[in-house]
C-alpha cells in the first residue's frame, strides 16, 4: 500500500483484504469512530464506523469476514478547494464527524474532522437524564485481600475510586440522579461521598441482607421511577456513547438492553476433534473464538421492577429469564473489548491500573 509521508491519515486507512476484527482493532487504535477502506493505490473504496460494525455483529456476521462486507460504499467526500463554510454547515446539520478528501481519481488525500470547525463534541444538544443504579453491595471476594479493608467500589483506579469514575461517565451524558445499592462496608462508601464535592443527587438503597445482582432493585419501587434506568455493576467501566445506547434501547423497543463486549479468546495449542471411534477428525492450530459477553451494564424499563420479588435474593439473570419467558424483548448493544474495563478479578484490576495510569 502506498503510504503518505508524515501524514496522520495513514492510521485511519485499512486494506480491503483485512477482516472485520482487524477493523475493530483499527477503530480502537485510532480513537475515532471512522476508518477508510483503500487498496494499494489509496483509492477510497468505502468507510467503516463503529455503528457499521455494531450492526454487523447484531446480524451475527462473522468477524473473520472482509471489511468490504460492512463498509459504506458511497460515503460523502470532498475535493480539494472545498468551501469550509458549506462543509461546516453540512457537518453540523447531519452530525457528521469526518469527511474524507479525495482527488479526481478518488485517492485519499486527507480528511476534515469535526474538531477542525467546532470545540464542542458532535452530539445532539439534548442529553439523556436517566436514573442510574450502581450495584455496590457485594463483598468483592475475588479481590481479597484488598476488599477485606476497602469495599470494592472504593478500590482506587488512578487517583479516584472506581465508583466515582463510573458516575463521571454517566454525568458526562447528562445523568444526575444516582441510586447506590449498598450492604458490605456501606458506611465507608457513604463516608467517602460525604467528603467530596458533587453536582449530582445520590440516594442509597440499603440492603439488609445480600440480595444478589438484582434483588435490591425492588427498593426502587418506592422512588416512583417512570423512565428507563441504567444499572451498572460497581466493578466495570464502559467507555461508550450512552446516548446511543439509550437510542438503540428506545428504537428497538427493548424491555431490557444488555451491553455486551466482544471478547476474543485465543487457544495457544492445536485443538483436536475426534470421531466416535477415537480417530482424529481434524486439528486446528491455535484457533480463536469470539463471544459477546455480559459487561454488567444494562438499560431497563421501569415496568421490570414489577418482576422483581421484594426482600429476596434475585440475580439479573433471573430477571432477564423471566422477562424473556413473558415474551418481552431483551436486546444486546455490542461494544469493543477495549471499551470495557473490568476490575472484578485481580488480573483485570492490574490491567485497569495500567490503563488509567
Amino acid at each position: 500500500m502506498l503510504i503518505y509521508k508524515n501524514s496522520t491519515i495513514n492510521k485511519f486507512i485499512i486494506s480491503p483484504e483485512k477482516s472485520v476484527r482487524d477493523a475493530m482493532q483499527k477503530l480502537d487504535e485510532s480513537a475515532q469512530k471512522i476508518i477508510f477502506v483503500a487498496g494499494a493505490d489509496l483509492v477510497l473504496l468505502g468507510v467503516i464506523t463503529d455503528g457499521d460494525i455494531r450492526r454487523w455483529i447484531l446480524k451475527n456476521g462473522e468477524l473473520s469476514s472482509a471489511v468490504t462486507c460492512v463498509m459504506n460504499r458511497n460515503p460523502l467526500t470532498l475535493m480539494p478547494g472545498y468551501d469550509p463554510v458549506e462543509v461546516k454547515k453540512t457537518m453540523k446539520q447531519s452530525l457528521i464527524e469526518c469527511i474524507p478528501i479525495v482527488d479526481g481519481g478518488g485517492r485519499i488525500l486527507n480528511a476534515v474532522w469535526w474538531s477542525d470547525f467546532f470545540v464542542e463534541k458532535a452530539e445532539i444538544v439534548s442529553r439523556i437524564e436517566l436514573p442510574v443504579v450502581i450495584m455496590a453491595g457485594g463483598k468483592g471476594t475475588r479481590l481479597d485481600p484488598f476488599t477485606k479493608i476497602l469495599p470494592k467500589p472504593l478500590i482506587p483506579i488512578g487517583n479516584k475510586p472506581v465508583i466515582e469514575l463510573i458516575i463521571e461517565k454517566y454525568a458526562a451524558s447528562g445523568c444526575s440522579k444516582f441510586f447506590i445499592s449498598v450492604n458490605y462496608k456501606a458506611n465507608m462508601i457513604k463516608a467517602y461521598f460525604n467528603e467530596i464535592e458533587k453536582n449530582y443527587e445520590m440516594t442509597y438503597l440499603e440492603e439488609e441482607k445480600e440480595l444478589g445482582t438484582a434483588g435490591s432493585l425492588a427498593l426502587l419501587k418506592s422512588h416512583n421511577i417512570k423512565t428507563p434506568f441504567f444499572v451498572n455493576n460497581c466493578d466495570i467501566i464502559v467507555s461508550a456513547d450512552y446516548e446511543d445506547i439509550y437510542k438503540y434501547h428506545r428504537d428497538s423497543a427493548n424491555f431490557i438492553t444488555v451491553v455486551g463486549s466482544l471478547k476474543n479468546f485465543k487457544i495457544p495449542y492445536g485443538v483436536i476433534e475426534t470421531n466416535e471411534n477415537g480417530s482424529m477428525k481434524a486439528m486446528k492450530e491455535k484457533p480463536e473464538f469470539n463471544y459477546l459477553v455480559n459487561t454488567g451494564m444494562y438499560l431497563i424499563q421501569p415496568e421490570a421492577l414489577n418482576d422483581i420479588p421484594e426482600r429476596e435474593f434475585f440475580h439479573i439473570t433471573d430477571l432477564i429469564s423471566r422477562c424473556r419467558a413473558d415474551g418481552k424483548r431483551v436486546g444486546v448493544y455490542p461494544i469493543s473489548e477495549k471499551s470495557w474495563t473490568d476490575i472484578g478479578q485481580m488480573e483485570e484490576l492490574y490491567s485497569a491500573l495500567k490503563k488509567f495510569d
